[in-house]
């Protein structure tokens, strides 16, 4: 994969940007909008008689242990009661949402993140489901998955898992190197990865994936090549792999990484082409960004056929569709609104025991967001931009509407990452590499501000 794009070209375009699991983007969203507003798109999604299935996600925020690197919101506790407490309060919040909405509401795609939703113990995940089951259908073939902490689960609690209905795994590896894995504060065997992996496999799970990060402390070109190597005979139906963003002021546990530790530009540049060269060797598929998957893997079938979508949790296979969010700090949309919750706990349940949902702020987006993420999400996805389908879907003229961001992307078109055609434009392979950069030229919000550090980098 990595003779398609060259160091230079990685070098320059490694800057800030946006991941647009949404547009516009979650810094966007204003402490204005709140429950009134919320309640109303729900209403109007009630009403509407055309709605394709929903999307759930239910954030779990507890960890037994801190991972130096993590940015996600979360709640480090040896306390499991704490879980049950929680398992409450999200009952509470399902059953206010569910009044606007309405019960019986199909749903093709549900995930729980964290934090660790693997902390929840084997009672508490069967009530969970138990809980979302009494008010919605989960339909035949939609995809449930869990993310997964490879030290909180046996083969024993992975067939618990199957058995609620989960069809997907994502485990959380990051690196196999012990030298790494203690620079982070997360210890965990390669053998007992290797082991929950084929014990998934067994079980039937129908996708696994497995998260890596690059740029971690004390990693090398050398230790990381071993680890691409174990991932490579691991085989996971899928990979995530993430450059670490080593942003101390904006997230406090990064501050235990010590910064001398960490691997010089050069280096992570090395780790990123070398994993580029192991999975295309492996036979793996460049969905996006930083996503692979086998050839016959959902993610992939769906990248070849033009069905690719993002939403708060990457790319996706299933439908554009309204995304319902549960839990603290929860992101969701619905309609032409996004909406997240309280980020603390202690918000949270204050706000449902006033018998208040718990939304702290969101965004009505308006025409031009509406037309632009159409755009975003054609570059993100599909790699390409048909002037005359946006024309027609949104009632405009695409190069006068857009004459300036066609005018901005004559540079990327002159280093090889678009081709810019009298009715198209179209992401070259080399461009699939910096995919966020070209999505950048079409962000109006983004191209007023130039206050671009509160991102993760591209590379």
């Amino acid at each position: 994969m990595s003779h398609v794009i060259d160091d230079d070209l990685l070098q320059r375009f490694d800057v800030p940007g946006p991941r647009y699991t949404s547009y516009p983007t979650a810094d966007r969203f204003v402490e204005a909008f709140g429950e009134a507003d919320y309640i109303q798109a729900l209403q109007q999604r009630r009403a509407g008689s055309m709605a394709l299935p929903l999307s759930l996600y239910v954030h779990i925020p507890f960890c037994d242990s801190l991972c130096y690197y993590c940015a996600c919101n979360k709640v480090i506790t040896k306390h499991h009661s704490k879980a049950a407490e929680y398992l409450r309060y999200l009952s509470h919040e399902l059953d206010l949402q569910v009044a606007h909405l309405g019960s019986g509401q199909s749903v093709s795609q549900l995930h729980l993140g964290g934090g660790t939703p693997t902390f929840l113990s084997d009672e508490e995940l069967a009530d969970l489901m138990a809980m979302i089951r009494r008010h919605f259908q989960l339909v035949p073939g939609g995809e449930y998955s869990v993310e997964v902490d490879p030290r909180t689960v046996t083969p024993q609690r992975l067939a618990h898992l199957y058995q609620l209905g989960f069809n997907r795994l994502s485990f959380g590896v990051q690196d196999f190197d012990p030298t790494v894995q203690k620079a982070v504060h997360r210890v965990q065997p390669a053998e007992q990865v290797f082991a929950l992996v084929q014990a998934a496999r067994n079980l039937g799970f129908e996708s696994i994936n497995v998260d890596l990060i690059y740029g971690l402390p004390q990693q090398t070109p050398e230790s990381f090549a071993h680890t691409l190597e174990q991932v490579s005979t691991l085989r996971p139906d899928r990979i995530a792999l993430y450059a670490y963003a080593h942003l101390p002021a904006r997230f406090k546990p990064q501050r235990r990484i010590v910064t001398a530790e960490l691997p010089a530009a050069a280096d992570k540049l090395s780790m990123l082409t070398q994993a580029l060269d192991r999975f295309d060797d492996a036979g793996y598929v460049y969905v996006g960004m930083d996503h692979f998957a086998l050839p016959n893997d959902a993610l992939a079938v769906a990248k070849r056929q033009g069905r690719l979508h993002r939403n708060f949790q990457g790319y996706s296979t299933q439908p554009d569709c309204d995304l319902l969010a549960l839990g603290v700090s929860a992101i969701g949309r619905v309609g032409a609104t996004y909406s997240q919750n309280a980020k603390t706990l202690e918000e949270y349940y204050d706000a449902l025991d006033q018998g208040r949902l718990p939304i702290v702020r969101g965004l009505a987006i308006n025409r031009d967001d509406v037309l632009r993420r159409s755009v975003i999400m054609a570059i993100m996805c599909q790699g390409e931009v048909d002037f005359e389908s946006i024309g027609l879907a949104h009632l405009i003229d695409f190069k006068s509407y857009f004459a300036r961001e066609l005018e901005q992307l004559q540079p990327l078109q002159e280093w090889g990452l678009v081709r810019c055609h009298p009715d198209s434009i179209k992401v070259t392979a080399s461009g699939w590499y910096v995919v966020r950069a070209i999505a950048m030229v079409f962000d109006r919000y983004l191209q007023a501000d130039h206050d671009r550090a509160r991102f993760s980098r591209i590379i």
